[in-house]
């Protein structure tokens, strides 16, 4: 049996799945940076789209907004799996925590993100 704050099930997985956490953080991390760089080229391919659009101002906007969403729920997710990944090694109080809130942020990214989160979400939320 587990207490409350322990950092994995009883089955001892915690040391491969916070490394796998760790380099899922690096990973999203270099994907956000990556993101940021082709930022500009991003914007001129899909304002050539917006050529006989009504109004493609509001849609440029829009593509702007969720451009930055985008790259902040990446870095998000690089950072708070990181954490998690640390904690987890590390057996802190917290790890439990950390770790889901990097499994529901890594859910949006296919596959490995939403097979890890997957994968977190029934370790950590399953009733002995």
């Amino acid at each position: 049996m587990t207490s409350e704050g322990s950092v994995a099930p009883a089955t001892g997985r915690a040391t491969p799945l916070a490394l796998c956490w760790i380099i899922y953080g690096i990973v999203r991390l270099i994907a956000a940076v990556w993101l940021l760089s082709f930022a500009g080229t991003a914007t001129v391919m899909f304002g050539a789209l917006l050529t006989r659009v009504p109004n493609p101002y509001s849609l440029m906007s829009a593509f702007h907004l969720i451009y930055s969403g985008w790259i902040i729920l990446s870095a998000g997710s690089g950072i708070f799996a990181i954490l998690a990944g640390l904690a987890m090694f590390a057996r802190a109080g917290a790890s439990r925590i950390l770790a889901l809130v990097a499994a529901v942020l890594s859910l949006a990214f296919l596959p490995v993100g939403t097979a890890l989160g997957t994968y977190t979400l029934v370790i950590f939320l399953r009733r002995d």
